[in-house]
């Protein structure tokens, strides 16, 4: 992307605190696609989207030679600190994942986590990752499918937000193994992808709610938006309380559960690639 159409997601996802909404609800999904990606001490590893570090971290514990890249400065800052307190040691390159500033082959291993699928042109992203990775490297990816709570809380706060551009892409798509194979098309010579879930907890829906509305970008910028709008600020709390109650689970404590379903998607590029 251009700097001009990078800086309205920039501006996005720096709002909120980032960090603590993936440490409280998406945590452990970097050790699953660091084992999933077989990322061992010596590979060099390239984490795209990478938010603070959620699969970028547990590479570099993994003995990885890591970079992470993301858009949002805040993010990285927040990886950077996260590491040091763990005592572990990655490069940190503010970045897009359209155009990506590494070269040719450099990674044996490249993953994102919920991050690249946001992007809105999916080829882009496809063509990135598969040139910055070394023939016969691994390209790791979490997506979310259609039909799952991930779509159900994308469409409590998507009419309030403004339309995205027309060119622009569901990142559910990634979720759907037709269009990334299309993506990725005869360049790899594995592709597989499978069916996961994790669990986000919270002591109650309204708490469930609440940590959204003060950690997670999105959602932050849209009550920020609404503010000259009481009337669809209370509508908004109404829908997210509804999709919250509706959707939760429930755990013998009492408190909320809400099962995300996720695609874990492993291909290895072409060896002649």
């Amino acid at each position: 992307m251009a700097t001009d159409e990078v800086a309205p997601a920039r501006a996005i996802w720096r709002l909120g605190d980032y960090h603590r909404f993936a440490r409280e609800h998406m945590w452990e999904i970097g050790p699953v696609v660091v084992d999933a990606c077989e990322i061992a001490p010596g590979q060099r590893v390239l984490d795209v989207a990478a938010g603070s570090g959620n699969v970028a971290i547990r590479a570099a514990q993994a003995g990885a030679e890591v970079v992470a890249s993301d858009i949002t400065p805040e993010n990285l800052e927040a990886g950077r600190k996260e590491a040091e307190t763990l005592g572990v040691a990655l490069e940190w390159v503010e970045a897009d994942a359209q155009a990506l500033p590494f070269g040719d082959a450099e990674f044996d291993v490249v993953t994102s986590s919920f991050g690249v699928i946001f992007a809105p042109d999916h080829q882009k992203v496809a063509d990135e990752l598969l040139r910055v990775c070394r023939p016969g490297g691994t390209i790791g990816i979490t997506s979310f499918p259609p039909g799952g709570l991930a779509e159900d809380i994308f469409g409590v706060v998507a009419p309030y937000m403004p339309p995205p551009p027309p060119d622009a892409l569901s990142p559910l798509l990634w979720g759907i193994e037709e269009h990334v194979r299309q993506l990725l098309g005869d360049r790899v010579e594995s592709l597989e992808m499978s069916e996961r879930t994790y669990t986000e907890r919270a002591p109650s829906p309204q708490e469930y709610v609440d940590l959204y509305k003060e950690t997670f970008g999105p959602a932050v910028s849209v009550y920020d938006a609404l503010r000259d709008d009481p009337d669809a600020i209370a509508r908004l709390d109404r829908e997210f309380l509804d999709f919250a109650s509706q959707s939760n689970r429930g755990a013998p404590d009492g408190s909320a559960e809400y099962p995300y379903e996720y695609v874990l998607v492993v291909a290895r590029k072409r060896s002649d690639g």
